[in-house]
């Protein structure tokens, strides 16, 4: 299942590097396509007072390009919604659906709309609410050729069905990914986002720190790093 085609949906630049870039090195290092659809431009984002907040969208687009080609991954599409101002709204269901019936995948990895209280920062609210959006979008959304019918009629895409869905930040994950391989390829991704890294050095600690608490509740054994997910078989 490694060497197939994945769609990572995500609310910001950066939440995939941080959640999953070891994972997607892994995937495209085995030879699958993986393209990322990123909900919004991360504009409320950034630390620098000095930089004029209506050049943060752009900086960051660009970053998560820089970040993607450290993994392998070179398509990256931007939906430009609000930072900070995301709903689990039809139009986004359906412009998350079209994505889906373009880039046909065998696997979404999104974020987990359901809150992790042992580990808020993976809840913030446009994670959730990207989660669940995509989730709807995933099933029964982008397999339904009678749920936003434009999207054929109009633009001649088909229904498609995704068999699998991957969660970020899910409070139960049930299934950890072993990293120790490309984990620093996954800290080239998280650097490319310089303008959100004040303190890298005390971020990659940290970072290393979580996977190598994930790889002890995974069993992977002392000494690997991994990532966690929540595994959604769905046919």
């Amino acid at each position: 299942m490694d060497a197939v085609r994945t769609l990572v949906i995500t609310a910001h630049p950066d939440d995939v590097d941080f959640g999953a870039a070891g994972t997607v090195a892994l995937w495209t290092e085995g030879g699958a396509a993986v393209v990322y659809c990123v909900v919004t431009d991360g504009d409320n984002g950034g630390f620098d007072p000095d930089v004029p907040r209506g050049d943060i969208g752009g900086i960051r687009r660009s970053e998560q390009n820089a970040a993607a080609r450290c993994v392998g991954v070179s398509d990256v599409r931007f939906l430009g919604y609000p930072d900070g101002r995301v709903t689990p709204s039809l139009e986004l269901r359906r412009d998350l659906s079209r994505v889906i019936r373009d880039v046909r995948p065998h696997r979404v990895l999104t974020h987990s709309p359901e809150r992790n209280w042992e580990n808020i920062r993976a809840s913030h609210p446009d994670h959730l609410v990207v989660g669940e959006a995509a989730v709807h979008a995933v099933y029964p959304d982008a397999r339904n050729p009678f749920q936003f019918p434009e999207l054929l009629a109009d633009e001649k895409l088909d229904a498609h069905i995704v068999p699998e869905l991957w969660l970020l930040g899910a409070p139960h994950p049930n299934h950890f990914v072993d990293v120790t391989g490309t984990f620093q390829r996954k800290l080239s991704a998280i650097n490319a986002h310089v303008s959100q890294l004040p303190e890298p050095d005390t971020i990659a600690r940290r970072i290393e720190h979580r996977l190598r608490l994930n790889a002890d509740r995974g069993a992977l054994g002392e000494g690997h790093l991994a990532e966690a997910f929540r595994v959604v078989q769905i046919e």
